[in-house]
């Protein structure tokens, strides 16, 4: 009786060490097989120039060196015999680089329209998988199809998922597709009449391969609109919105530094807003709320109690009171205790014109404003908070760039000290320490000393502002012009001459 099922043990074991293994690997066959067949697959995707949201030179502003480039490549693909004559060849390569929102993408599509030459489009990240080899053959399928249909223009937003630099990439599939890249814009299977053209925010972070000329030959720097380009771009995304009584002119004044997707959004938010008021029109009020919530954040529903209210007060009133003791620092636009975003309060600088270079004096007088909040703090209930952490995180910043990066301290004036530098000496670190806490402790004292020679006004601008919640320019001025019989008193900084007393500037109409 033994015998038989003995049998049947070595039939089955048998079987197992026969067909197990071969139905293992039909199982991963088949799974790799359902991975392969569901994995996003990307196609070269050829855009019509009349469906490209009919972007039109008209409607991109404030990037007018950009577009006088591009309009050249849009000539070209146009009539190429007018500069084959003249033995002109067309770029192979352009690069769009700047702050993200300032309308790289834009003038891609404004291109694409403009050209009516055939426009592919892919997002670089789409050329990144976790499978080898994947990414150079999508780069091939597209220099494929797009020299099949010239002229081309190859459009490859965000290059930078590709374009880093060589040997950082552990798995070697971004190498792998960039080296692919680099063949294919300037290797033996060249074209004319292919154009690439590619945005980065993050051009130092490129391989320098790419940005040599015969790939990308021109480098097009994108920066945030100037004041006449801010107000070109209001035009543009308000001329749709019936505005009454709107200064566009005052609004481009009062957002520098913002770029064109900053100034787009705000257009919307005024019509969002003038649309919460049911009004059928956007009025000067809508865009003044739009610039608050952009700037400042959303207004917040939390509750403070009557004391932080006090606190945030005479906080905000002395950024807002040194603001106006220092002439180098911008004007106070608007000061509010009303909480938005993670703030409790804010102060609102705008400054009168667009500036590009600093002083040390005007850094040091930005110091000055920065801690003038703790100092009032300090001053007034003889204790601090903790709402000056962000205060004192722009004051390290500002002050380590001013000894580490501009050279503004007293004994390293002649070289530029990076903070990856760490071939650095301690004895150098220890004076880039000591030149800092001497800026830092040197703007506390002159803060200290302009809120208690001015601390009537300090006052009388916490209090006006606990009970209004709001002051705009026109009150601050009200404020100031009461105090002109006490003239504002100044610490200048060691070898500034005295400063001319806000109280001074005000014209005699005003105090009335």
């Amino acid at each position: 009786m033994p015998l038989p099922l003995a049998v049947s043990l070595d039939s089955v074991e048998s079987f197992a060490l026969t067909w197990l293994p071969i139905v293992f690997m039909g199982l991963i066959v088949l799974l790799i097989g359902v991975t392969l067949r569901h994995m996003p697959r990307t196609k070269p995707q050829e855009i019509k120039p009349e469906s490209s949201e009919s972007i039109e030179w008209g409607d991109v502003a404030g990037v007018e060196e950009a577009k006088d480039e591009l309009r050249e490549v849009v000539e070209f693909l146009r009539d190429p015999k007018r500069f084959r004559k003249l033995g002109a060849k067309v770029p192979k390569g352009i690069l769009l680089h700047g702050p993200p929102g300032t309308g790289k993408t834009l003038l891609a599509k404004a291109v694409a329209h403009e050209s009516k030459a055939k426009f592919f489009a892919q997002s670089a990240s789409s050329f990144v998988e976790m499978f080898a080899g994947l990414g150079a053959a999508r780069i091939r399928r597209l220099f494929r199809a797009a020299r099949k249909a010239r002229p081309a223009i190859i459009f490859i937003d965000e290059l930078d998922a590709v374009g880093a630099t060589r040997g950082k990439d552990i798995s070697g599939e971004k190498d792998q597709t960039l080296n692919q890249l680099l063949v294919e814009m300037d290797g033996f299977a060249g074209a004319d009449d292919l154009v690439v053209i590619a945005a980065s925010n993050l051009l130092d972070k490129l391989d320098p391969a790419l940005l040599r000329p015969g790939r990308f030959d021109r480098q097009i720097f994108v920066s945030p609109p100037d004041l006449k380009g801010r107000e070109e771009i209001l035009r543009v995304h308000s001329r749709n919105k019936p505005l009454h009584g709107v200064d566009l002119d005052l609004v481009a004044r009062q957002t520098s530094g913002l770029t064109g997707a900053d100034l787009a959004n705000i257009c919307n938010e005024a019509a969002i807003f003038a649309g919460r008021q049911r009004r059928d029109v956007v009025l000067m009020a809508d865009f003044e709320g739009a610039l608050e919530r952009v700037v400042a954040g959303m207004q917040s529903r939390r509750v403070i109690s009557d004391h932080e209210k006090r606190v945030v007060a005479n906080h905000e009133a002395g950024h807002a009171l040194c603001s106006e003791v220092l002439d180098s620092v911008e004007r106070v636009h608007k000061i509010s205790i009303i909480p938005r975003g993670r703030a409790l309060g804010y102060t609102l600088n705008l400054p009168e014109e667009d500036r590009y270079l600093k002083s040390k004096d005007e850094l040091s007088d930005y110091l000055v404003v920065l801690l003038a909040g703790r100092v009032a703090e300090h001053v007034v209930f003889g204790a601090i908070t903790t709402g000056a952490s962000d205060d004192l995180k722009k004051v390290y910043e500002i002050s380590r760039s001013m000894v580490a990066e501009y050279g503004m301290g007293t004994g390293l004036k002649s070289r530029r000290l990076p903070a990856d530098d760490f071939s650095m000496s301690d004895a150098t670190r220890r004076e880039m320490d000591v030149e800092q806490e001497h800026l830092t402790e040197q703007a506390y004292r002159r803060a200290l000393a302009i809120i208690m020679e001015n601390r009537p006004l300090l006052d009388e601008l916490a209090h006006t502002l606990l009970e209004n919640e709001v002051l705009d320019r026109t009150e601050i001025e009200r404020i100031v012009a009461v105090h002109r019989g006490r003239p504002f008193v100044v610490s200048p900084a060691p070898g500034v001459g005295p400063r001319i007393a806000a109280a001074e500037r005000l014209r005699p109409e005003e105090a009335e």
